[in-house]
């Protein structure tokens, strides 16, 4: 068994190889990137033999196609939609099974801020999703569309939790990578970078699609932000949390939901500060004039706050999962919620969010080189990972000290 890991430089993609190394039955680990030195110091850091580096522009389809027929499958840990569009649209020609964990759902992809991605001329973006989706049916190729945290965890858990119920009304996904306590003082907004800072800021602003009285309506990011006490696993802390485009393929795949969002957790004081910088126009993309020359807001933003948003010595996050679904079991109204907090392995270094991330991409990657993956195209985990599955999944976790509490109630 052979695993290709685009992104393996990078803190999540390093944790990917990282645990693949880990497991007997992988032979051979390929780690891609731009640069000998950076895929040179991942492999060392990994330390095993099993790990082989690829330097590799992933925009050259011909190298690109020629390496993805050495692996059994793909794992994509890039940051952003043009990087991982370009994987993927060579994979499903090429016939390589694929988990990617960008928070997108490539059957119907979002029109707001792009990030570079380039659609073939003659197509619609959704256009596009369809023809990806129909390109990997023909090629018989799987591709796990969003497998990480969230989307990732948050499908898995509500669509188990759909599955369990004889009707769904409201599934509210609740989700979020944080600093520490201690070091969320150390830092603006009460953050720190975990994760591609560009694509956060991208996700802010952007409108996106919920649920709301049964039908698909569009709302700005960052809004209808909520308080809420995680009282779990030993921990009682009070966190935020407001609207943003995580779980996008829930809309598409759990219709029958009358209330649908996801949202993202923060620690209080948070999103007040990214309002504020939203009324600025801080976190704007259309340039302005400033003493005689022409600057993004956003981009001037970032270069200003990304220095101080990096971790400093000593520095760990957590990641925080808080999701809850009502409907009714039996001619009973039953809410059943889960609850997930996860801390960074000061042991390995390995951060809380390359952990939840990266590892339930190793664990379906795994599945689809085990064939316990039967279904072909653009497949989104809450639809491929389910009943036994879902149980050895939340095994697998667990075997990573992550774990997730299911409790069910009723009201």
């Amino acid at each position: 068994m052979k695993a290709l890991v685009f992104g393996g430089t990078g803190k999540v993609g390093a944790a990917v190889a990282w645990d693949l190394a880990r497991d007997n039955e992988i032979q051979q680990i390929g780690i891609v990137g731009r640069r000998k030195s950076a895929l040179d110091k991942t492999r060392k850091w990994i330390g095993s033999v099993k790990v082989t580096p690829h330097i590799l522009d992933i925009a050259d389809k011909t190298k690109t196609a020629k390496l993805m027929k050495q692996y059994d499958v793909g794992i994509i840990a890039l940051p952003d939609r043009r990087t991982s569009y370009l994987v993927i649209d060579t994979a499903v020609k090429t016939g390589l099974n694929l988990v990617d964990m960008l928070e997108e759902y490539h059957r119907r992809p979002d029109p707001y801020e792009t990030e570079g991605l380039k659609i073939p001329k003659g197509m619609s973006l959704d256009k596009y999703g369809d023809f990806l989706h129909n390109t990997a049916i023909k090629n018989k190729v799987t591709f796990v569309d969003g497998m990480g945290f969230a989307p990732g965890l948050s499908n898995v858990t509500l669509g188990e939790g759909i599955r369990k119920l004889d009707s769904s009304e409201k599934a509210v996904a609740r989700v979020g990578g944080i600093p520490s306590k201690e070091a969320s003082l150390k830092h603006p907004l009460r953050y720190m970078i975990t994760w591609a800072f560009d694509h956060v800021l991208r996700e802010y602003m952007i409108r996106l699609k919920v649920i709301k009285n049964g039908k698909i309506v569009e709302v700005d990011a960052a809004t209808d932000r909520e308080k809420f006490r995680f009282n779990q696993f030993g921990i009682d802390e009070e966190l935020e949390c407001a609207i943003t485009p995580g779980m996008p393929s829930f809309l598409y795949t759990r219709p029958q939901l009358k209330e649908f969002t996801e949202k993202t957790v923060r620690w209080p004081g948070h999103w007040g500060g990214v309002q504020t910088l939203k009324e600025c126009g801080l976190l704007d993309i259309i340039p302005v004039n400033f003493d005689g020359k022409k600057i993004v807001p956003r981009e001037f933003l970032s270069s200003l706050i990304t220095p101080r948003l990096q971790p400093l010595k000593g520095d760990t996050d957590v990641c925080v999962m808080y999701n809850t679904l009502l409907g009714e079991k039996d001619g009973r109204k039953v809410k059943i919620e889960y609850f997930l907090w996860d801390e960074a392995d000061r042991k390995t270094g390995i951060s809380s969010m390359a952990r939840v991330t990266g590892f339930p991409c190793v664990i379906t990657a795994k599945f689809l080189l085990q064939g316990k993956i039967k279904e072909k195209g653009i497949v989104p985990p809450e639809d491929c990972i389910k009943g036994a599955l879902y149980d050895e999944f939340m095994r697998e976790l667990t075997k990573r000290n992550i774990h997730i509490k299911e409790i069910q109630t009723q009201i």
